[in-house]
């Protein structure tokens, strides 16, 4: 008896494309920064991991406002853009909160004004799904084909999982910025108050570092010695201070 194999080959070739994209992106987002930074990450790698994908963008909200987008080809970044108005693929999959799919947009649209600006850069086909990042930032990870019927079902179990992910990794790249900013805010206090901050101009001299620098390696000596920063700041002035012996 034959049997056919070739459509569980695709399948299985299709979970081996999408697992390797899951951890391509992990790997390219997982140590980022800044969240816009991770967001051209984000469709930069979707873009060049997901066949038949010819680019990629994202559409972000802050507090239910325009937040900005990314996208992996400049010349296409209005299609993502909420400025040039609400009526996208984008906009429908966040208000919606579920996937949306135009296959060809050469078809009737509901978003007529988007579609024509989209064929015009000759893109003919979109998913949108939506992406929960946190409490305050919401979006949608759009992928768009230079072709009508590119996009298959394949693809819109691909766009699912990737937004899944992806929302994960935006939300550790959010916290990190967040806490980036805090710590910051804590240096500059610190370089404010008297004792650290003549301590960090102290080791800024003698090693010819900048502040930021100075203050880690004031910070190392306290995680080193177990005592607090403002006590190994105090040392280091009172050893600076004395008068050396003739």
């Amino acid at each position: 008896m034959n049997l056919d194999t070739r459509e569980p080959m695709i399948d299985t070739l299709g979970v081996l494309e999408t697992a390797a994209l899951l951890r391509e992106l992990t790997a390219g987002l997982i140590a980022v920064a800044g969240f816009d930074e991770a967001l051209d990450r984000l469709v930069r790698i979707a873009r060049d991991a997901v066949p038949g994908v010819d680019c990629c963008g994202f559409t972000a909200l802050r507090a239910g406002e325009p937040a900005g987008v990314a996208a992996s080809d400049p010349a296409r970044a209005e299609l993502d853009d909420l400025r040039h108005g609400p009526d996208t693929p984008a906009m429908t999959a966040i208000r919606r909160r579920e996937m949306i799919t135009a296959g060809d947009l050469a078809e009737e649209s509901p978003w007529p004004a988007w579609a024509e600006r989209a064929r015009g850069l000759g893109v003919h086909g979109v998913i949108s799904a939506p992406v929960d990042v946190d409490e305050q930032v919401i979006g949608a990870i759009n992928l768009y084909a230079e072709s009508a019927g590119a996009l298959t079902p394949r693809h819109q179990l691909t766009a699912m999982l990737l937004a899944e992910h992806a929302g994960l990794l935006l939300a550790a790249a959010r916290d990190r910025e967040r806490q980036a900013a805090r710590v910051d805010q804590l240096d500059t206090t610190l370089l404010a108050e008297g004792v650290v901050g003549q301590a960090v101009g102290v080791i800024m001299t003698q090693r010819g570092c900048p502040a930021p620098e100075a203050l880690d390696v004031l910070r190392s000596a306290a995680s080193s010695l177990d005592i607090p920063l403002r006590e190994v700041a105090e040392r280091l002035v009172l050893t600076v201070s004395r008068p050396r012996d003739n």
